[in-house]
């Protein structure tokens, strides 16, 4: 006995279905990189360099934060750091982006002790990807904050990678951040990301929040709460916008010039460098 032959309107479900089920595997299998959900690690770290002359106590702390792109032209990204007379001598450097082998390079390039965490074993480098915190001061304390809720399209968590640095005898809390792309999370779910990140600071009075946040207005989120916003105006970061930012809570601005952007990457990423000045209060 011969099938039935099927109706338009069933071919039409079946295509449909199969059209699904194709996106469905399609999505699935596109994702990017494999978390490291373990808080604990993957960690890597290097103490702060004893210098030939003891660090005098100052109060006053130049923060530089650069997303490098996938990490791959730090020897542009340590061209910038040795041409730009904003960004010499900087007490504490956030980068996004990053693997350990390049952290390992700037760090040394800099004189700077770093721990470094990453977020994912990325599947489009072959390599790690992720934030760390450089620092002239002693880091006495890290740790890896996950971020909630994962990318619509890999599936890959971001993080912030904190540090606590002892200038002199203050403590300052310290997170290098990445927050989601608009493309891969909703505003409200990049807010939360945000706000995780500020509850986890809420308890700490020295706070710098540094990195690619992916928008100009999760900033607005950190003034509410107190906080300085010294890169708040200046020139786009990104073709999109102002994205990368430096936060203070704790700290004051000498004065309005006390931030900027570099305005030269000299090719070593799609995002510009940016710094700001702030003296612990």
């Amino acid at each position: 006995m011969r099938p039935a032959a099927l109706t338009n309107h069933q071919l039409l479900g079946l295509r449909g279905s199969a059209l699904l089920l194709s996106l469905t595997l399609a999505l699935g299998a596109c994702k990017t990189g494999l978390n490291y959900n373990e808080p604990a690690g993957p960690r890597y770290a290097e103490p702060v360099p004893v210098p030939e002359t003891p660090i005098g106590w100052r109060d006053t702390l130049r923060v530089v934060s650069f997303n490098v792109a996938w990490g791959r032209a730090v020897d542009s990204a340590l061209v910038v750091f040795a041409e730009e007379p904003a960004l010499a001598d900087a007490d504490l450097v956030l980068l996004q982006e990053m693997d350990e082998a390049g952290i390992q390079r700037v760090a040394e390039a800099l004189g700077l002790g770093f721990v470094y965490y990453p977020a994912i074993l990325s599947s489009r480098s072959g390599r790690d990807f992720g934030n760390a915190v450089l620092s002239r001061w002693p880091i006495v304390h890290d740790e890896k904050l996950l971020l909630p809720h994962h990318s619509v399209f890999g599936g890959t968590q971001r993080i912030a990678t904190v540090a606590t640095v002892m200038v002199g005898r203050i403590p300052v809390r310290v997170y290098s951040v990445h927050l989601a792309t608009p493309v891969n999370q909703a505003l409200p779910e990049r807010m939360e990301q945000m706000r995780t990140v500020l509850r986890d600071a809420a308890r700490h009075p020295h706070v710098i929040v540094g990195g690619d946040l992916n928008s100009g207005r999760m900033p607005h989120m950190a003034v509410e709460r107190g906080y300085a916003w010294p890169t708040r105006d200046g020139p786009r970061t990104v073709i999109w916008g102002r994205w990368d930012h430096i936060l203070f809570k704790g700290l004051t601005l000498p004065d309005s010039a006390a931030s900027g952007t570099v305005m030269d990457n000299r090719g070593a990423s799609d995002h510009r460098p940016v710094w700001a000045v702030g003296i612990i209060r």
